[in-house]
């Protein structure tokens, strides 16, 4: 018997109409602005900061990645699905995809088998235009800058040599990394030499994800760091009144997206930041949104959990002041083996031994999860090439830790397999859930969050700071940024820096190349080896297998 791909499921769902599920949330039609028949954006004031305290927040997160994939997205949407199969109101608030990995090699953002956002394709294409207004909004102020180094009216006086601030696209495309601009003449502009960061990775990006109202995000957009002048002035965004301007372009994303699961279940989609270089998690809008609409709000931060988690927990909730009552740690049984030594070949074949092995990677998550007085469930999520033997040692090695382990079989069974995964999270949220508490306060020293990052969650033995990167603590000081968050921008592969250590290496130092800085988003970029900001596509992109008939009907999009 053939099984179905996702687009298949997806395409063969009957959708509820949104403002039915709307309803749900006892939001009123009037207050929907609809994309049609099953997308819609909500208002800023639906949000209710006294509903926000009184509900609950649950974050899925995963063991280390590996190149098979855990399926965070999947386990988050199956578990909603699985929160209201047992009475409990639930919605999922998830990131948007980013068009390069779709095409790319990743694929989409939407879940998978039969726990699902829909609908699939819009989700994962254009959606309702957020990142083509994020991308415009930057190149914004890309053009401003460069208009600036050329005018005599209003000139800053403008170091080109400088500027840190990059052009953005929604595309892998490797050719962009590093281009000469200003070519062909005086009437073109200035030379020099630019390149292109993916959309994802753009501070508006990182700004209308941390941002708290409409206010709040003109402010932090005023406050991007451009460069300096000759002079050694600072240089920020408002020095060119471009505020206003890139708010304009934004003010229709900074409005949260509703959708629906397969099984009609609310699902909020907002902001797309990558986590091995930005913070990884939807909006602080999108989440405060969830939380003054249900009971129990489940989301999701990208990697493992020493990216995703931690700076969804550092970053995001310790700034907007939320309080996860739950973390979901995704493991698989595939993962367990290549940290436990696997090859890729070898991935689909049961080996107590490696999984055993494995299982240090899953420990050193728990351990670090712990660390912000939260509890973990992990989540092991289902594959058909799976062995009992396997699982249960998994179970058992969980519960020496006193941590409840449970199979998930969303991607098979959608909320009817994720029902006991989500009766062990509403155990944790119901009867051991203790106030978050993050690692580290904003306002100690940038050098002693960093190491305590490095330490504490990694791992590591110390930090070493390269020439450039002491020149730049040394810059975040002058420029008063000590009290910014941390966000790490690491390989997703290890714990350490070097992505070939798998499982949990230990007797290592991490390296910090460079110290990037996020004004309008209030947290500074340590990065560690060498990170890039602008994929290329693999050998043989996912695009090539991607067909769209007379009808529209799209196939291959995964």
């Amino acid at each position: 018997m053939k099984h179905l791909t996702d687009i298949e499921i997806a395409q063969k769902a009957t959708l509820s109409h949104i403002k039915e599920i709307a309803q749900k949330l006892k939001i009123e039609e009037d207050d929907l602005e609809m994309y049609g028949k099953y997308k819609a954006k909500l208002p800023l004031n639906l949000i209710n900061e006294e509903a926000i305290k009184s509900n609950n927040l649950v974050l899925v997160t995963a063991l280390t990645p590996t190149p098979a994939g855990e399926g965070k997205t999947t386990v988050s949407i199956g578990l909603t699905e699985g929160l209201n199969k047992i009475g409990k109101q639930a919605t999922v608030v998830l990131r948007e995809p980013s068009l390069g990995p779709v095409f790319g090699m990743k694929g989409g953002a939407a879940g998978g088998g039969y726990s699902q956002v829909v609908p699939m394709e819009d989700i994962n294409l254009h959606f309702t235009g957020d990142f083509n207004a994020i991308e415009k909004a930057n190149n914004l102020l890309s053009a401003l800058i460069d208009n600036n180094l050329q005018s005599k009216v209003g000139n800053l006086n403008l170091d080109a040599r400088t500027i840190l601030w990059k052009r953005v696209i929604d595309m892998n495309d490797r050719a962009l990394r590093e281009i000469t601009i200003g070519l062909g003449g005086i009437s073109n502009g200035i030379p020099r030499q630019d390149g292109f960061n993916i959309t994802p990775a753009s501070e508006v990006m990182a700004i209308l994800c941390m941002a708290s109202n409409f206010e709040d995000l003109k402010q932090r957009l005023g406050d991007v760091f451009i460069g300096f002048t000759f002079t050694k002035k600072a240089i920020f965004a408002r020095d060119l009144n471009a505020e206003n301007a890139m708010a304009i372009l934004l003010k229709d994303a900074i409005k949260p997206n509703l959708v629906q699961t397969l099984e009609k279940n609310p699902a909020i989609i907002h902001g797309g930041p990558f986590a091995n270089i930005a913070q990884g998690t939807n909006t602080i809008i999108a989440t405060k949104m969830g939380l003054s609409l249900s009971n129990y709000v489940v989301t999701e931060a990208g990697f493992g959990a020493d990216l995703g988690a931690e700076k969804f927990l550092n970053i995001k909730c310790a700034h907007a002041g939320l309080n996860p009552k739950c973390v979901v740690l995704v493991a698989t049984i595939r993962a367990l083996r290549h940290h436990g030594g696997a090859e890729r070949e070898e991935y689909n074949t049961p080996n107590l031994e490696r999984v055993k092995k494995g299982f240090e990677n899953l420990e050193k998550h728990i351990e670090n999860i712990r660390k912000f007085n939260i509890e973990p469930v992990v989540a092991i999520n289902s594959f058909v090439s799976d062995s009992i033997e396997e699982v249960n040692l998994i179970i058992e090695s969980c519960k020496s830790l006193n941590v409840h382990a449970v199979v998930s079989e969303g991607w098979a069974n959608g909320g009817e397999g994720t029902k006991n995964l989500a009766k062990a999270v509403v155990d944790i949220v119901e009867n051991k859930a203790t106030q978050f508490k993050p690692l580290y306060d904003w306002n100690s020293p940038m050098r002693e969050k960093i190491e305590t990052i490095a330490k504490e969650i990694y791992g590591a033995d110390g930090v070493d700071f390269d020439k450039k990167a002491l020149l730049n603590l040394r810059r975040i000081d002058r420029l008063g940024f000590n009290n910014f968050a941390v966000c790490m921008a690491k390989t997703q592969k290890s714990f350490s820096d070097d992505e070939t250590k798998k499982g949990r290496p230990t007797g290592f130092r991490v390296s910090v190349r460079e110290i990037e800085i996020a004004a309008g988003a209030r947290f500074v970029i340590p990065i560690l080896g060498k990170m890039m900001r602008m994929p290329g596509l693999p050998p043989i992109p996912a695009s090539t297998n991607m067909h769209i008939d007379n009808n529209g009907v799209i196939s291959g999009l995964s």
